[in-house]
C-alpha cells in the first residue's frame, strides 16, 4: 500500500475517535431507584430525630465538653435500646465506638457520622428550631441538629439486628463528639479479651447521602458514598503597621495587603489540580447514565482530564474541590474604630489538603504567598491524619485511619 501524507492529518483525531466509539458503544443506563413513601415509618423517625435535635452538641473549637455529649448519648440509649444491647460501645473522651461482630474479619468495614455541628451565630439570619413535629422543618434546624448520619447508623443497624442476625463483615462506628480532641479511650463495657488489630478496608464518612442529579445534566437518583479524606488547617494571616487616622490613610495599610493576598490567592489557584483513582472512578460510573456529550467526556478521562480540571471547578465548587487542596477565608479583624487606621490586621482560614499535595506542601505554598504579601502565617491548628487510638474494650481493637480516604465518590 502507497503511503500518502494526508493520513498524518487525520492522526490526531484518532483519540477523538476511539472516544467517541467508546461513548458510543457504552452501555446505557437509567437510575431507576425512587424513594418509597411510608408515612408511618417517616413519622416515626421524625419523632426520633426531633428527640435528638432538642440535645445541643455545638462544637467549639479549643473548647473540651465531653459533658456536653453525655445528654444526647443517654438520648441514644432510649431511642436504640437494641444496638446498644447487641453492639459493643466505647466511650472515648465524648466520642462513640460501636464494634459489630461479623462473620468474617479479614474486610472491616468502618462507619463514621458525627455528633457535633459547628456554631451558627449569625443573629437575624437563623430562626431557633423548635424540634417540635408540627412546625419542624428541616431547613429551621440551624446550629442545634446532630449530624444525621449518626441517628441513621443507629436507625439501619437496629433494623439489621433480628435475634442471630449478623453482618457479613465486621463494622466498626466511630461517632466523633467533635472533629479534633484527645485519644484517650475509657471503657465502658466488658472486659477485654486479647488484641485484635484492624485495619480497615473501607471507610464510610458521612458521604453525600442519596442525591438527585449529582452532576447537571445526569437524572435520577444516586447513593454516594466516601471513600477517601481530606487533611484541614486552621491558619491566621497577620498584617502589621504603624497604625494612624482614617483622614491621612496610608497606603498599602494592613488591611490593603490582605486584600491584596486573597485576590491574588482567588485568582491564581496555587494548588495542583489531579485526577485521584478515586474521583475518576465516580465519573467512569456516572458516565453510562448521562446524555452522550457528558457520557463523551466522563467516559474517556484518559483524554479530556486537562480541559476537566480547568473547566470542572467552574461549574461546580464542590466538584472541583476533589481535585485540589483549598483554602476559604472564614473570618478577618481589624480597628475597632471606622476612623482608626489598624496597626494589625488578621485574616482567618480552613485549609483543605488534598492526598496529592498534603500538610506539609500546601501550607509551605501558602506561606510563600502570604510573606509575598508581607504578612505573618500562624497555623492554629492542623489535622492530616489522626492518631492512631486504641479501645480496651471486647475485643481490643487498634484501628488507624492512615489508609483511609474519602470523598464524594461512587455511586
Amino acid at each position: 500500500m502507497k503511503f500518502r501524507p494526508g493520513y498524518l492529518a487525520l492522526a490526531p483525531l484518532a483519540p477523538l475517535g476511539a472516544a467517541v466509539a467508546h461513548a458510543v458503544l457504552m452501555p446505557k443506563k437509567k437510575s431507576a431507584y425512587q424513594p418509597q413513601p411510608d408515612a408511618d415509618r417517616a413519622m416515626a423517625y421524625a419523632e426520633k430525630l426531633a428527640a435528638m435535635i432538642r440535645c445541643d452538641t455545638t462544637s467549639y473549637a479549643n473548647v473540651y465538653e465531653p459533658e456536653r455529649f453525655e445528654r444526647f448519648h443517654a438520648q441514644l440509649a432510649q431511642l436504640f435500646p437494641l444496638v446498644h444491647e447487641k453492639l459493643e460501645r466505647t466511650v472515648i473522651d465524648g466520642n462513640l465506638l460501636f464494634y459489630w461482630k461479623g462473620k468474617a474479619h479479614d474486610r472491616p468495614i468502618v462507619l463514621m457520622s458525627h455528633q457535633d455541628v459547628v456554631p451558627a451565630e449569625a443573629r437575624g439570619r437563623t430562626r431557633r428550631f423548635p424540634a417540635t413535629l408540627p412546625t419542624a422543618r428541616s431547613g429551621d434546624a440551624g446550629r442545634r441538629t446532630p449530624r444525621p448520619r449518626s441517628w441513621r447508623f443507629s436507625r439501619q443497624s437496629r433494623s439489621c439486628l433480628p435475634p442471630g442476625m449478623s453482618p457479613p463483615t465486621t463494622s466498626i462506628s466511630p461517632r466523633p463528639a467533635r472533629r479534633s480532641g484527645r485519644a484517650t479511650a475509657r471503657r465502658s463495657s466488658s472486659p477485654s479479651s486479647s488484641a485484635a488489630v484492624l485495619r480497615p478496608f473501607l471507610v464510610c464518612d458521612e458521604g453525600g447521602g442519596i442525591i438527585t442529579e449529582p452532576i447537571g445534566g445526569i437524572p435520577g437518583n444516586f447513593a454516594m458514598v466516601g471513600v477517601f479524606e481530606k487533611g484541614k488547617a486552621d491558619v491566621k494571616f497577620t498584617a502589621r503597621s504603624n497604625g494612624g487616622h482614617a483622614s491621612a490613610p496610608m497606603a498599602n495599610s494592613p488591611i490593603a495587603r490582605l486584600s491584596a493576598f486573597v485576590t491574588d490567592v482567588e485568582k491564581h489557584d496555587p494548588f495542583r489540580r489531579k485526577f485521584l483513582p478515586e474521583v475518576s472512578a465516580m465519573f467512569a460510573r456516572l458516565a453510562p447514565y448521562a446524555p452522550f456529550g457528558l457520557r463523551l467526556v466522563m467516559g474517556n478521562l484518559w483524554l479530556f482530564q486537562p480541559l476537566m480540571k480547568i473547566v470542572l471547578p467552574r461549574v461546580s465548587a464542590q466538584a472541583g474541590a476533589m481535585l485540589h487542596t483549598t483554602i476559604a477565608f472564614t473570618m478577618q479583624s481589624g480597628a475597632d474604630a471606622y476612623n482608626v487606621l489598624p496597626q494589625e490586621a488578621t485574616l482567618g482560614a480552613n485549609m483543605r489538603f488534598i492526598p496529592h499535595q498534603g500538610e506539609q506542601e500546601s501550607l509551605a505554598i501558602i506561606r510563600r504567598l502570604a510573606e509575598k504579601h508581607g504578612l505573618e502565617m500562624e497555623v492554629i491548628h492542623a489535622m492530616t491524619t489522626p492518631r492512631p487510638w486504641t479501645s480496651t474494650a471486647r475485643p481490643s481493637v487498634r484501628w488507624s485511619r492512615s489508609s483511609a480516604r474519602r470523598s464524594r465518590a461512587c455511586p
